[in-house]
């Protein structure tokens, strides 16, 4: 896997959608090569859902959350219920690692075609919490943070499991 954070042109739409591409790689570069059981562990006593496979999981499903539901304005149809609203990262345990990277990759595939339809200025079909509707400008960059954000996680967790460090 060959990852670059280097865009190739210096306009908004190709920096964002390059960052996005490199977080999600690198996402996916934290997990080459790690056994079945330590894409299973949750070696943080106070984080049991704190998994490799729990993490893919998760950003595989907040990509939907913020493409599919919030700015097509689909129905939420996620593994979460009220009950468990971490569903996703719990179930996660139970799917194969490589499953669940192959199904990230499929619907970033069709994330990167959607982003590339619209317009920056466009704005989500559903609100946020405070009431407004992001443009997908933010949607983009919201999705930026919480997947670097996640991958210090997946850093952490793979140090770890086999002390593979410097993905």
């Amino acid at each position: 896997m060959t990852r670059t954070d280097t865009p190739p042109a210096w306009d908004e739409r190709s920096s964002l959608t390059t960052l996005l591409d490199y977080a999600r790689d690198t996402a996916r570069a934290k997990c080459e090569g790690v056994s079945p059981e330590h894409a299973r562990s949750a070696p943080l006593p106070g984080s049991p859902l704190m998994t490799l496979s729990g993490l893919i999981n998760h950003l595989r499903w907040v990509e939907y959350y913020w493409f599919e539901v919030v700015f097509l304005g689909g129905e939420d149809e996620g593994p979460w219920t009220e009950e468990d609203p971490d569903r996703e990262m719990r179930i996660a345990v139970d799917i194969p690692l490589a499953e669940l990277l192959a199904d990230y990759e499929a619907h970033t595939t069709r994330y990167r075609e959607l982003v590339a339809g619209h317009d920056l200025d466009t704005a989500a079909k559903r609100p946020i919490r405070d009431g407004r509707h992001p443009n997908l400008r933010w949607i983009l960059l919201h999705l930026i943070e919480e997947t670097s954000r996640h991958n210090g996680h997946l850093d952490l967790l793979r140090e770890l499991a086999d002390g593979t460090t410097g993905v």
